[in-house]
């Protein structure tokens, strides 16, 4: 680390990952933070049995408890070790070298002049070998900003690379848990943004990271689209009302994202098999997020049954970066 009072612990949220890629993702960012713990969300022992032998905390939860709930396990840990700032990882992110050096250097600095939320990686997805960019909301589009090694002011960032300190934490609020999965970063960064905090993505600070399920192709080749599984669609469609609603949502956010919720429906539902699932599942989100329900939805009883609730979560050795 770059400074002796900043104390970064790294939490890996893992469910039924490729073990290869969430050891890859522990490997890498161990010798770079100060602790590492992984949120095991189930199902089995999967995580466990791929993490065992790299020595991590692991946190096991009795089902799928969803990536909010799952960070804000991982933050309530942090905060018992001592630590000062949380990096958020997925199970599939392998950060490079320096990476987070080169976050706690960028906050530092950014922070002299106003008050910082977090910092973010740039990510580039391995199959497609090109940079994710940052983005600026506006109407009738937002603005992709790419950078190469300076820091961008942008309205959010993909909460997996992102480092965040504790004190803000304290002050915006941790994770919305009924959120589940989708839009837990989004919504996250516009509450920071609504209380006067910025967020800035940083060239420097490099990531791989698998962005989405799959990959597929569209006129030819010419359209590269992420695909997503039906239960992801259904997040996607569902958080999309509930933030629509909230006062901290950008209503130029909201503006230019109503189309986009027809595009989807069109893209996956008519365009990409499977159509019928997809629309069915997509559908099914916006019934929902017009009722306002929250909580995990079709995973709902998706549980291990291998797994007893009355014994998670259990806890293993602290281990030092």
């Amino acid at each position: 680390m770059t400074s002796l009072d900043t104390l970064v612990c790294a939490i890996v949220v893992g469910h039924d990952p490729d073990s290869d890629r969430l050891r890859g993702a522990i490997t890498r960012v161990r010798g770079q933070v100060a602790r590492v713990v992984v949120v095991d969300n189930g199902p089995g022992d999967t995580v466990h049995r791929a993490v065992a032998e790299l020595g991590p905390t692991v946190l096991r939860q009795p089902t799928n408890i969803g990536l909010g709930a799952a960070v804000n396990r991982g933050i309530a840990w942090a905060r018992q070790q001592d630590c000062t700032h949380v990096l958020l990882l997925d199970q599939d992110s392998w950060p490079e070298p320096g990476m987070v050096a080169t976050l706690v250097d960028a906050l530092a600095s950014l922070s002299r002049d106003e008050r910082v939320a977090a910092v973010g990686a740039c990510q580039v997805d391995p199959r497609i070998a090109e940079l994710a960019p940052f983005v600026e909301v506006g109407f009738p589009k937002s603005r992709k900003l790419r950078c190469s090694e300076g820091v961008v002011r942008c309205d959010f960032l993909i909460g997996s690379g992102s480092l965040i300190p504790l004190a803000v934490l304290d002050e915006v609020g941790e994770m919305d848990e009924g959120l589940f999965i989708d839009n837990v970063d989004l919504d996250w960064c516009f509450r920071a943004r609504a209380r006067g905090y910025a967020v800035y993505g940083v060239g420097g600070a490099r990531m791989e990271h698998l962005l989405g399920d799959r990959r597929a192709s569209l006129a030819r080749g010419h359209v590269r689209v992420v695909q997503h599984s039906q239960q992801r669609l259904y997040f996607i469609m569902r958080n999309r009302l509930e933030l629509y609603r909230r006062r901290h949502t950008p209503r130029i956010w909201v503006a230019q994202d109503v189309p986009r919720v027809l595009a989807k429906l069109i893209l996956f539902g008519v365009l990409l098999a499977p159509r019928r699932a997809n629309l069915g599942y997509m559908l099914w989100g916006l019934w929902d997020g017009a009722r306002r329900v929250a909580g995990p939805g079709p995973l709902a009883d998706a549980r291990d049954p291998q797994l007893d609730p009355v014994v998670a979560p259990a806890t293993a050795r602290v281990v030092g970066g």
